[in-house]
């Protein structure tokens, strides 16, 4: 039960940055399920590959450039997934950064 509540937060943590970034879109809320479930699969299956073997700049910037790692894998996401689009780099780090903050805030919760 707890997984499908975190996954129903994630996706209402990317539906609210769709509605809040005007750079951000998903078509529905659907959509939103749907990237937060590549989303977390990626960061699931990457993220620690990506940080293992890009070690010397994460203890450069004191985990600092998990940031843009995490800005990678919503990239990555945005690039899957035809209904879901980001506008630009910069937004994607934006986006990225909301993102990461609501997954510390769901961790709290649930």
């Amino acid at each position: 039960m707890g997984i499908i509540l975190t996954l129903l937060l994630r996706s209402l943590v990317v539906f609210l940055i769709a509605e809040f970034l005007p750079a951000v879109r998903v078509k529905s809320f659907g959509v939103a399920v749907l990237v937060a479930v590549v989303y977390s699969v990626l960061n699931f299956l990457l993220f620690w590959v990506i940080t293992i073997l890009l070690f010397p700049l994460q203890l450069l910037t004191l985990g600092l450039f998990s940031l843009v790692i995490n800005a990678f894998l919503l990239w990555l996401t945005d690039a899957l997934i035809d209904d879901f689009e980001i506008d630009g780099l910069g937004w994607t780090f934006i986006a990225a950064v909301l993102i990461s903050i609501g997954n510390i805030l769901i961790r709290m919760i649930v």
